[in-house]
């Protein structure tokens, strides 16, 4: 089975075919850095991570765009009740969101663009837009006419044109309560850049579709963001880019949001976990774990449970892999299985994926059991290579350099230590403390098993 993506504007899900050969090219909506990023905000990238590495995987190339939104209503606002500097500001959070991103076992883009290192691109496709006669100035501003686009708005998000609602204030210089701003004329206090329409700031919408085309070209493959992005985001994206005579991308793709108590996680709503916080609690790895493996059209109900139960599924898998390395030596990545290929072909069906891991595991302990360390060896290479594509590899250097692997290693020489006094102790025939210290062991979560070769040890469930 080949690639197929479930792909928002058509409500289908198409096979997916690259408009250049070997080539991928992605534009995720990236952060817009108005304070410290929380677990609905990384989704997204978490996501399209994915779909990034199993491109990647697959043979292809793959361009990935994710933008900075730096300039906004929000960071201005916060900064200046914070006292700060606005750019300041933004490069606070950005340096948060891009720690995050890191911490999380995210790719790095192919290019990271900001929004305010871009105006003279989004002057351009301002004045396109004017000459197609799809946009006007008015006192500084400089509006979208959704009427003049015609039907075609709407056709991402499924809008009727004479329902929209931009959620922009009503302004004076608009023709029409439909249209929506690409360019907003200077306030006092407020940074500004000079255009032929006087100083002003770029609208939001504007940005991505200049930065977007800018790397990526008029036409390219795959646009990705949350799903309440799709409107009026995206949609006005798709039709100031289509206005102003780009193709844009040919497959739209949503992830859907991180939700506590049934309700969008959202800063007004009060309900944020940051990242930081959560990392508190739970290791990095576990983390991804946790958001990676549900389908990334799925909500998430976020729950500590939920994330205990992400740890100690993740927990089984690291157990598995690190008790075949002390068993057998090094265990390098395979090849991945078919029913894990063919998972992830199916529009990014990681909770199947997962569940093939999860059946080399299984299998892979089995051989253990029976003391076949050569099938036990490659399951373990399977699952490296599994785990690999979705970011989650127990052996890679990222979760080491997170404290996971560390931490591991750490347990893993005080427990030898401790087999070491029980062997002593059974050589000596004093059985009394060789099972003292066998069970105290077990008391603190440390399954041992005696073998041929000397005894083994393993984390318990839970």
């Amino acid at each position: 089975m080949s690639l197929h993506l479930h792909d928002t504007a058509t409500r289908t899900t198409r096979e997916f075919h690259p408009r250049c050969d070997g080539v991928a090219s992605i534009y995720v909506c990236g952060a817009t850095v108005q304070g410290v990023p929380h677990v609905g905000h990384v989704r997204s990238g978490l996501n399209f991570d994915v779909l990034r590495r199993w491109l990647q995987h697959s043979g292809y190339d793959v361009r990935l765009v994710r933008n900075v939104t730096d300039i906004d209503d929000k960071i201005l606002t916060k900064a200046a009740d914070a006292g700060r500097p606005w750019w300041e500001w933004a490069s606070t959070h950005e340096r948060a969101f891009e720690s995050a991103y890191d911490r999380l076992g995210c790719l790095p883009p192919s290019v990271l663009p900001r929004a305010t290192g871009h105006v003279t691109q989004m002057i351009d496709l301002i004045q396109r837009l004017i000459d197609k006669g799809h946009a006007y100035a008015s006192g500084g501003d400089v509006y979208f006419d959704v009427a003049s686009y015609g039907d075609e708005y709407g056709r991402l998000s499924g809008q009727r044109l004479d329902e929209v609602q931009q959620g922009e204030s009503l302004a004076s210089g608009k023709r029409d309560p439909r249209d929506f701003t690409l360019w907003k004329g200077a306030k006092p206090g407020e940074p500004s850049w000079p255009t032929p329409w006087g100083h002003g700031r770029p609208g939001w919408h504007l940005e991505c579709s200049a930065m977007a085309t800018f790397y990526l070209g008029g036409e390219f493959d795959i646009h990705g963001g949350g799903l309440d992005l799709v409107f009026p985001h995206h949609e006005n994206e798709l039709a100031q880019s289509n206005a102003a005579g780009d193709g844009f991308a040919q497959y739209w793709m949503h992830n859907a949001w991180v939700t506590m108590s049934g309700e969008k996680m959202s800063k007004s709503l009060g309900n944020v976990l940051s990242i930081p916080a959560v990392l508190e609690r739970a290791r990095a790895v576990e983390l991804r774990y946790y958001l990676v493996t549900p389908h990334y059209r799925s909500t998430i109900e976020f729950s500590e449970a939920g994330l205990k139960e992400a740890a100690s599924a993740f927990g089984r898998i690291e157990n598995f892999v690190r008790k075949v390395v002390d068993r057998t030596g090094s265990v390098e990545p395979s090849e991945v299985s078919e029913d894990f290929a063919r998972a992830l072909d199916d529009d990014l069906g990681t909770p199947q994926a997962t569940a093939a891991v999860h059946a080399a595991v299984r299998e892979g302990n089995a051989a253990l059991d029976r003391g076949d360390d050569e099938a036990a060896r490659a399951a373990a290479s399977a699952v490296r290579a599994m785990t690999g594509v979705l970011g989650l590899d127990p052996l890679s250097p990222q979760w080491a350099e997170d404290g996971g692997n560390a931490a591991y290693d750490a347990l893993g020489e005080a427990v030898r230590l401790v087999l070491e006094q029980r062997q002593k102790a059974r050589a000596e025939r004093d059985f009394a403390t060789a099972d003292l210290l066998r069970d105290r062991l077990q008391e603190g979560g440390i399954a041992v098993e005696d073998t041929p070769d000397g005894p083994t040890w393993t984390l318990k469930d839970g």
